[in-house]
């Protein structure tokens, strides 16, 4: 079993730091530990390394977080990186920062309706995979134009690259997203994880998500909603 303290994590940190060097980035590439299928004791230890934002995946494990959440006092940031229900929205409301999954103008309402004002990002499909969710490129210039009507603060994009392939089957995708966060003039491009990292931070990411880089193998079993 992998043990996931401050240290181990403060050390897989700048394992991942140098890689974003190596690949040509700098500070201004931010990373977003992924605490999925983790217990709350790697949140913590995210803390005490120095981290000042998570990302969950699923609703009901985020919510299930929800004591080290509040033990943590507002010391960190929490994204919502995973589907998101629309029936799920009223139930995170007060635990998520920002909501990197808006795909489509139903749930960037709900949204809007219980934490007006949110922070978000839209979710692209570059991969064309089922499951992951995000909006067309050919459909992305109207859901931002909405997001931004209803008042929600849109700072960027977010995509995920294709399971198989390798790390070079994301690039054209990840070029894509770059080139539509430039056009509409957003500040944040989250892409690339821990296996394609570094194809991310060339065309330009300003946010990795990491999960297995920095804490090993999850041992926790991750939950799935069910419904969307």
């Amino acid at each position: 079993m992998t043990v996931v303290d401050v240290a181990s994590v403060r050390a897989a940190l700048e394992l991942v730091r140098e890689r974003i060097l190596r690949a040509g980035g700098g500070d201004d590439v931010t990373i977003l530990p992924v605490t999925k299928g983790f217990g709350p004791e790697v949140i913590e230890a995210a803390v005490g390394a120095g981290c000042t934002a998570i990302g969950e995946n699923y609703a009901q494990e985020l919510i299930a977080k929800r004591d080290v959440l509040e033990r943590c006092n507002g010391s960190i940031e929490v994204h919502f990186i995973g589907q998101l229900q629309t029936n799920k929205v009223r139930q995170l409301a007060d635990l998520v920062d920002v909501y990197e999954t808006v795909d489509r103008m139903r749930i960037a309402d709900e949204i809007a309706k219980r934490a007006p004002g949110a922070r978000v990002l839209i979710q692209v499909d570059t991969a064309g995979e089922s499951g992951k969710g995000g909006c067309s490129i050919e459909g992305l210039d109207e859901l931002a134009e909405h997001v931004v009507s209803i008042g929600l603060d849109l700072e960027g994009l977010m995509t995920v690259g294709p399971t198989s392939g390798g790390p070079e089957s994301a690039r054209s995708g990840f070029r894509a997203v770059r080139e539509a966060v430039d056009r509409l003039g957003l500040s944040s491009c989250s892409m690339g994880m821990s296996g394609d990292l570094e194809v991310a931070v060339q065309e330009g990411s300003t946010q990795i998500r990491v999960g297995t880089a920095l804490f090993g193998s999850r041992s926790v079993p991750a939950w799935r909603d069910q419904e969307r």
